[in-house]
């Protein structure tokens, strides 16, 4: 090999390793991975297929949040999901969450809407309206065999 070459491969292998790190600290940044500031709320629901630790909470199409964690609650045996709000967003006690999609086959996130009470919601709080996921695979059934107590109606009458 001639000393041509091996500057040649050095200044290549420099090259690619400055891209490798720049291409890692922009995922990183833009995944905005690393300390949330926020407070924890709590919403229980009967279904929440589609939702993971991670998943977006957003307000009116805008993230505000993320759950941090799902568990059963084995006193009522409801699905919880604990979720971290952003401190710059204040919910008032009377808001709504539900499991939402962002398309026919996308990927489901929470949707907050924010109620019109002049309290808000504190740390450790619980959302107490919300609505479970709505599971594609069931509504397709509905829509290919037909709904039964429609039938079960039909057929009295």
């Amino acid at each position: 090999m001639n000393k041509t070459s091996n500057y040649f491969e050095i200044i290549v292998g420099t090259f690619v390793l400055f891209c490798a790190i720049f291409f890692f600290f922009t995922s990183f940044r833009s995944a905005q991975v690393g300390d949330t500031k926020g407070y924890y709320l709590i919403a229980k629901f009967d279904n929440i297929d589609g939702i993971n630790s991670g998943s977006d909470v957003k307000i009116s199409g805008v993230k505000v949040g993320t759950v941090e964690e799902q568990f059963l609650d084995e006193k009522d045996f409801r699905a919880t999901l604990k979720i971290n709000i952003s401190n710059s967003v204040k919910l008032p006690l009377d808001s709504s969450a539900k499991i939402s999609s962002e398309g026919l086959l996308g990927s489901k996130f929470l949707s907050i809407s924010p109620g019109g009470d002049e309290e808000n919601i504190k740390d450790g709080g619980e959302i107490l309206f919300t609505q479970s996921s709505v599971s594609f695979e069931d509504l397709l059934g509905k829509f290919i065999f037909g709904d039964k107590n429609k039938k079960e109606e039909n057929d009295k009458k």
